[in-house]
């Protein structure tokens, strides 16, 4: 993995078993309780059914979109904005990240202008993509990409930045090249940032996805939530934010099974919890 792996003795942490209270499912307790809670409230007449449909009609009408093929037809166009969309982003963070980490000099000419790109609101930027590409696939992809490039950007420079001067020492020690010194220690070392940043924009990718569905879209999960909110049909717009909720927990899942694979080699606290 890095050049540490290739000098030092190799450590043999085993990971401790969990046990039989870490291995149960307490992250789906509150959901459980929440859904069972609203169950109750509809039916006892807490709610006012034009507001806010039962959990039950909910299911229903997510069943019976993925029956006729709407639901999946939504989440595959969906699904395509939010990859390709992340990959532009991403890869343009992690360009930048690393030049401007790696060189004063391009920090000092790209970081402030990125800086202030940064803390503009993605809904501000969504009638000038209009204006500027229309109503088509462009300025969707384009907001994805800008939501997606910012905390792989951050991540990527203050994980290098952050890197052990002790690790760099090692590397000059070994008289190591600079393309070796960046395979071998800078990007390994960085490498817990970086996947962090990761995660952190495919949920920024993901929120802008519906920002960007829900203006001027004609197909997509947060086209269909217009549609719920065009035809006061509250349970298509629950269906569709709880189709959102699933998928990106799934990611979230995804990543940090990621994390653990590509950084298993760490002997952190998190092996010991």
């Amino acid at each position: 993995m890095s050049v540490i792996d290739d000098t030092a003795p190799a450590r043999t942490t085993k990971r401790r078993r969990p046990s039989l209270a870490q291995r149960m499912p307490l992250g789906w307790i509150v959901p459980v309780a929440f859904l069972v809670l609203w169950h109750v409230a509809y039916e006892a007449g807490w709610i006012n059914p034009t507001l806010l449909s039962s959990p039950v009609q909910v299911a229903q009408t997510l069943w019976e979109s993925m029956r006729d093929g709407e639901f999946w037809d939504n989440l595959g166009m969906s699904v395509r904005r939010w990859i390709l969309g992340f990959l532009i982003g991403g890869v343009l963070g992690l360009v930048l990240g690393a030049l401007t980490g790696l060189s004063r000099f391009s920090e000092r000419m790209l970081d402030s202008t990125l800086q202030m790109l940064r803390t503009i609101p993605l809904m501000g930027l969504v009638p000038l993509f209009i204006v500027w590409f229309g109503i088509g696939e462009q300025p969707k992809i384009i907001l994805i990409a800008y939501g997606a490039f910012f905390n792989i950007y951050l991540s990527t420079f203050a994980g290098i930045r952050d890197i052990d001067r002790k690790l760099i020492e090692v590397g000059r020690v070994y008289e190591l090249s600079p393309l070796q010194m960046a395979r071998r220690i800078v990007f390994p070392a960085a490498m817990p940032q970086v996947l962090h940043g990761i995660r952190l924009s495919l949920g920024v990718a993901w929120l802008a996805l519906v920002i960007a569905e829900l203006n001027g879209a004609s197909s997509g999960i947060g086209f269909w939530m217009q549609q719920g909110r065009e035809f006061v049909r509250v349970d298509i717009v629950i269906a569709a934010l709880v189709v959102f909720a699933v998928v990106g927990k799934l990611v979230d899942v995804f990543v940090r099974a990621l994390e653990r694979r590509l950084l298993g080699w760490r002997d952190n606290l998190a092996k010991e919890m």
